[in-house]
């Protein structure tokens, strides 16, 4: 079917106070209603393409890469656009967005099932990812958003990082996403994701990093800020979304707390997950496969996140 790829306009970020409901949040270890690992961690050897994405957590600009005609803003390199960043609420900040799975992992399959370390155990580098039912891919919406919610961040002021923007054969590995955003200092780490799980699961939910300690892995410093983080992403999300928090996974709150995710264990600085919607449920599947929607997810997304950088 034709996807509705036209980007609407974009607008300025408006912050926003964070939903006090949502502010005191009850962090429980849950497990995530059966969709695919969003992020990864831990990399034995040096992959293909690992440079490009190391470059670009340092560097500000770089090549036009590929990416969908959907994408609500120019497709640069892994990090943000040339051109200078205007003065605003987030002048100063760094945010690094990763969108989660690449649309080149389904070429790579034994690559991206080789083990890495996070903290925990050993997972697989990446996966390929969920679609909708009729082949809308995780990994398309997520560059899509990722897009869309770099250019709000920087019409803020933010200096914005992705950790791959389809311009490497797969990946980055899930330790190496984590890398990323250690390595860039970011202020806030967004994973972009959508989940894959039964008919009639719906709306989205926010994954927090748990109190993990061993290996590589040390969330001890992050889980307070992280907690935060993702608490005001969900009232943000929810308001100008219109989705409702997940009636699957987190009690109805928006949140989960996991601690076997590589992305999140091996953080450093505050980082949340985001599944935006369930691919796999034909009403959900309406919205996220809707440039329109997809504009409100990332607006929702910006607001969270200059919420709690001003908070």
């Amino acid at each position: 079917m034709p996807y509705d790829d036209s980007p609407p306009p974009t607008r300025r970020a408006r912050p926003l106070s964070v939903a006090a409901a949502l502010a005191a949040v009850c962090l429980t270890a849950a497990g995530c209603g059966g969709g695919p690992e969003a992020d990864g961690a831990g990399a034995a050897s040096p992959r293909p393409g690992a440079d490009a994405a190391s470059r670009a957590a340092q560097t500000p600009s770089g090549p036009a890469s590929p990416s969908d005609s959907d994408s609500g803003s120019d497709s640069g390199s892994g990090s943000g656009s040339a051109k200078p960043l205007p003065k605003g609420p987030l002048t100063g900040r760094t945010v690094v967005i990763d969108p989660g799975h690449n649309p080149g992992n389904r070429d790579h399959t034994r690559e991206i099932n080789e083990k890495v370390d996070i903290g925990t155990g050993r997972k697989e580098c990446d996966t390929t990812g969920t679609s909708t039912d009729d082949g809308y891919a995780e990994a398309r919406f997520t560059l899509d958003v990722s897009h869309r919610l770099r250019t709000l961040l920087e019409a803020e002021g933010a200096l914005v990082r992705l950790t791959h923007d389809a311009d490497r054969p797969f990946g980055p590995c899930i330790d190496e996403r984590a890398r990323i955003g250690n390595e860039a200092k970011a202020d806030a780490v967004v994973s972009v994701h959508a989940d894959g799980s039964a008919v009639g699961n719906r709306g989205f939910h926010v994954i927090l990093p748990a109190g993990v300690k061993g290996g590589g892995a040390d969330t001890s410093k992050i889980v307070k800020s992280s907690a935060d983080l993702g608490a005001r992403i969900a009232g943000h999300f929810a308001r100008t979304t219109g989705s409702a928090p997940s009636n699957y996974v987190g009690g109805n709150t928006g949140l989960d707390t996991r601690n076997d995710l590589g992305g999140l264990n091996l953080s450093t600085v505050p980082k949340v997950f985001v599944e935006c919607g369930n691919m796999r449920d034909p009403k959900d599947a309406a919205l996220l496969t809707s440039a329109s929607w997809r504009q409100k997810a990332a607006q929702g997304l910006a607001d969270g996140i200059t919420g709690y950088l001003k908070g």
